[in-house]
């Protein structure tokens, strides 16, 4: 049936795998593709809300999760925002969480959010498709990844203004259920993060061959580029996270003040499980940190690679350099910054397939699809673009 789509489809354990064309599935034509970024999130990268724009993102990903009664469905965060897919069935309840989750943005903190959505079959009426893939980071916690060119047109016609949702209906919350960022910056332990967006220009078949050269290279890296590892896992400032989780939590109806204290009560409890590596019922904070740093989602694909390393400048200078020998077929952006960070959607303490958006903390995708623009120019097709 076509609602059981993504869930019929095979999961890929190898990253290598899951990059690779000939291993994705075109998705049926009565689904729908939403899409969403904060406008201006260059400017808010420069006023230091960063992790309120992950946040945001996030908060796409988690409102429809939880309006869907969390079913899986393919989604991919990209920083300022996120791309989803949902059958026919589900459209309705997804759109209606993000209309909710566009004026709760907005209203809790100060942040437009741009959103869309389109059905595959106008996609593919445009000459573009939309394909995808599960990936397996974990046994535990699974990634879409997506293909065949919709996403990126689709968001270059949702920035045009085309197929914009209309706001919410009056009241409506989204539900951030699971929504959380306690966990702190985790700094580069190699040299430098090096945020990553390789995007192809044109058709060219060298892309793909392109891709794997890239790949390869990051898992040879030490730990292979991830930056995010049990031991830079740290408690977040508590003065920021308190404040964003709280803001989330109005989400649910509670007051300002209401929502502060709980945000302070959970981070408290988190810090003290997690220093002590407690275990409660069926909660075991030991193996919930080894859990996080596995399920994070520092590298993945949607219409381009992206990746997140903790690599030496050396790395990240042959890594440009190939890209750049590799300019007339393919687009790229590179950003360098100090320390990664995290955005955690975990529906349930006690189950291990919690996920965990990473991004750089200094600016992350944003600032490297703002300079894959500078270098391109407004015609390069990015997964993720600086607005």
């Amino acid at each position: 049936m076509s609602s059981n789509f993504y869930e019929s489809i095979p999961i890929f354990d190898e990253f290598a795998e899951a990059v690779r064309p000939e291993n994705y599935c075109p998705l049926p034509d009565d689904w729908m593709v939403g899409f969403s970024d904060v406008v201006g999130s260059t400017q808010a990268v420069a006023q230091g809300r960063y992790k309120a724009v992950n946040v945001v993102g996030a908060g796409v990903i988690a409102a429809v999760a939880n309006a869907l009664d969390r079913r899986p469905f393919p989604f991919v965060f990209g920083g300022d925002g996120a791309s989803f897919a949902v059958s026919g069935s589900d459209a309705p309840a997804a759109s209606a969480a993000l209309a909710a989750m566009a004026d709760f943005s907005h209203d809790e903190f100060q942040l437009d959010l741009r959103v869309a959505t389109i059905p595959v079959r106008e996609i593919r009426a445009a000459g573009r498709d939309v394909k995808v893939v599960r990936y397996g980071a974990t046994p535990h916690c699974v990634y879409a990844m997506f293909d065949g060119g919709g996403l990126s047109w689709f968001e270059a016609e949702a920035k045009r203004g085309r197929y914009a949702l209309p706001p919410a209906a009056p009241g409506a919350k989204p539900d951030l259920s699971g929504l959380s960022c306690r966990w702190g910056v985790a700094r580069a332990k190699q040299g430098v993060i090096l945020s990553l967006i390789v995007a192809p220009h044109g058709d060219d078949p060298r892309f793909g061959g392109l891709v794997d050269e890239i790949v390869r290279m990051a898992l040879a890296a030490p730990s292979s580029g991830r930056p995010i590892t049990l031991g830079s896992l740290g408690v977040a400032n508590p003065g920021k996270a308190i404040a964003l989780e709280a803001a989330v939590t109005t989400a649910s109806g509670v007051s300002h003040a209401r929502a502060r204290v709980s945000a302070a009560a959970n981070y408290l409890l988190g810090v003290i499980f997690h220093v002590l590596k407690l275990k409660a019922g069926g909660f075991d904070a030991a193996l919930y940190a080894s859990d996080v740093a596995a399920n994070a989602d520092f590298r993945k694909f949607d219409d381009g690679l992206r990746m997140t390393l903790d690599c030496s400048p050396a790395f990240a200078d042959a890594l440009e350099a190939r890209l750049a020998a590799a300019e007339d077929y393919a687009n790229w952006g590179a950003f360098r910054q100090e320390a990664a960070q995290l955005t955690c959607f975990v529906p349930s303490i006690t189950e291990r397939g919690h996920v965990h958006f990473v991004d750089g903390a200094g600016g992350g995708y944003t600032m490297a699809a703002k300079a894959m623009k500078a270098r391109f120019g407004g015609g390069a097709a990015a997964p993720a673009t600086a607005a």
